[in-house]
């Protein structure tokens, strides 16, 4: 991952019953509105599987630098699903942005 490249990810739960079309639609929105956003790249949506944590989803994209990710944050269909979806269908979440140290290497 270059140098400038942010790597941006949250993981939640959800208010919803597990397996239910609730939870299905919320998956399948955030990824369907997150990813019409221009800066997204390499969006991913993630089950947890490990017994370390009890999350149980995850949100992973990535964005080219700090002001690729400044316009996400600030992209209006960004701020309508955290007010309208987010905020109101997780129940908690952990939030983290990495940069890479050095380049790869092949």
């Amino acid at each position: 991952m270059d140098r400038q490249r942010i790597r941006h990810m949250v993981i939640f739960c959800l208010r919803h019953e597990r397996g239910s079309r609730e939870e299905e639609k919320f998956l399948a929105d955030g990824q369907s509105i997150l990813t019409s956003i221009p800066q997204v790249e390499q969006f991913e949506v993630l089950r947890q599987v490990s017994a370390k944590n009890d999350y149980d989803f995850g949100f992973s994209m990535e964005f080219a630098d700090q002001a690729a990710y400044e316009a996400y944050n600030a992209h209006p269909a960004h701020v309508s699903f955290v007010r309208d979806r987010w905020e109101t269908e997780v129940t908690r979440f952990l939030e983290i942005d990495f940069q890479a140290l050095a380049q790869e290497r092949n």
